[in-house]
């Protein structure tokens, strides 16, 4: 006999912003939006709610419908391992129930909210992909299928978000983790965003606070260690605050993953970029480093800057070039992660072993001549675009259409321009 009550179902707030390694993770919002916000670079939460803190009552409200739904799917047998489309058929009906008795009772929110965020980049085709990953306001159809994805995904993780969890209290967030660890027992790891400027000028006993809480790693966006760069691209952070903040961390006895960002520099400052960022962390030596190739998104203060003239954006040899740099110049022990559909090149390994293998395979491509060096990315970026979404859309399977010769990709014929066209609409579309 089935006990959950359909009628006490409800949607709670997911973190749409999470590292690739939280895909799978049961997530909470502890804050909305970004309390900086100002990175130039940056499309992330500039359409969606204003930056809030929120109250430990409605974080432990949405804990509890979170147990809620992961109760539901599992009393309804919707959790059976490695029968994906059996559970996802299964989600589907118990929905449209749970939208049946919910209806009767007139206590439906029908999930047709007026979407401010498309509604205001409506007229820009990539911001309006962008933007349909953010949900401020998830529908009860995505919180079900965002448990029942944590559920597949072994149970095992949790998210924090939004942006930069380490303003809050130590002892908010311990209540907060203590209320999630006793509701959901199956967790081992805590993750959370943070800046490395917030964790500077934290204590160390701060730091420790979050740590005895549960907290296990902070994914932090360096993006550049030179402060020129850092500087114009209104970071709000400096190399130094990247060391320390790191460095405070890694001693609250905390894991460290770091993101950078080849081609910030642009074409001006591309080699102090690379080389300045490779001696910024190979003073952190942090345990993980992803990379996270620039894309500029229309209507950032980067863009501005382009049509100013104030930024010239790198090529996509330069920000190859770029990568080899920081790979030949870090002397720490770390490992480098190119799991980001912006990167050209899928650069991975563990310094300094796989230091030589690494930079074998960028060489092997700029060793490549022009026209082979476009072939090459029309392909990377066509895989990474069909691994994202599962397939083309519409646009991209007309652009492509007249190079396709027997199942595969041919511009034997093709311009250049056409070609560098063609790239760029599916770089439009990738999700860094």
């Amino acid at each position: 006999m089935n006990t959950v009550d359909l009628t006490q179902v409800e949607p709670f707030e997911i973190c749409s912003i999470r590292p690739p390694t939280e895909n799978y993770s049961l997530t909470f919002r502890l804050t909305r939006n970004c309390n900086w916000n100002q990175c130039l670079f940056c499309p992330v939460y500039k359409y969606g709610a204003r930056f809030s803190r929120r109250g430990i009552d409605d974080v432990k409200k949405d804990v509890d419908s979170a147990k809620i739904i992961s109760d539901m799917l599992m009393e309804y047998g919707i959790k059976t391992a490695y029968a994906f489309r059996t559970d996802d058929r299964n989600a589907a009906r118990l929905l449209e129930e749970i939208r049946r008795v919910q209806n009767r009772g007139g206590q439906l929110d029908s999930g047709a909210q007026a979407s401010v965020v498309l509604e205001s980049v409506e007229d820009d085709d990539r911001l309006q992909w962008f933007a349909s990953w953010f949900k401020d306001k998830p529908t009860l159809e995505d919180s079900v299928y965002h448990v029942l994805n944590w559920q597949l995904g072994g149970g095992q993780t949790c998210f924090l978000g939004d942006s930069n969890s380490l303003i809050l209290n130590p002892n908010f967030f311990t209540e907060v983790v203590s209320h999630i660890r006793q509701t959901f027992p199956t967790l081992k790891r805590f993750t959370i965003y943070g800046r490395t400027k917030t964790a500077a000028k934290m204590d160390r006993d701060g730091l420790r606070a979050f740590k005895e809480a549960g907290l296990d790693r902070i994914h932090f966006g360096l993006e550049s260690g030179n402060d020129a760069v850092l500087q114009f691209m209104k970071k709000g952070s400096t190399a130094a605050d990247h060391v320390r903040g790191c460095l405070k961390a890694k001693e609250a006895g905390i894991s460290c993953c770091v993101y950078v960002m080849p081609g910030l520099g642009g074409a001006q400052r591309s080699h102090d970029h690379a080389y300045d960022t490779a001696r910024v962390l190979t003073e952190i030596a942090p345990d993980y480093v992803r990379i996270r190739s620039l894309e500029i998104f229309p209507r950032t203060g980067l863009a501005d800057a382009v049509k100013r003239g104030d930024f010239l954006e790198a090529s996509e040899e330069q920000v190859v070039r770029e990568i080899r740099i920081m790979v030949e110049n870090i002397d720490a022990k770390c490992e480098i992660v190119s799991d980001s559909a912006s990167n050209l090149l899928a650069v991975n390994g563990r310094l300094p072993d796989a230091r030589e293998s690494m930079l074998d395979a960028m060489d092997g491509y700029l060793s490549l001549s022009t026209r082979e060096k476009l072939a090459f990315s029309l392909q990377s970026r066509l895989q990474s675009f069909y691994g994202q979404y599962g397939g083309f859309t519409p646009d991209i399977r007309h652009a492509i259409a007249p190079y396709v010769r027997d199942g595969r990709i041919d511009i034997a014929d093709a311009p250049d321009h056409d070609i560098i066209n063609v790239i760029q609409l599916v770089r439009s579309k990738l999700m860094p």
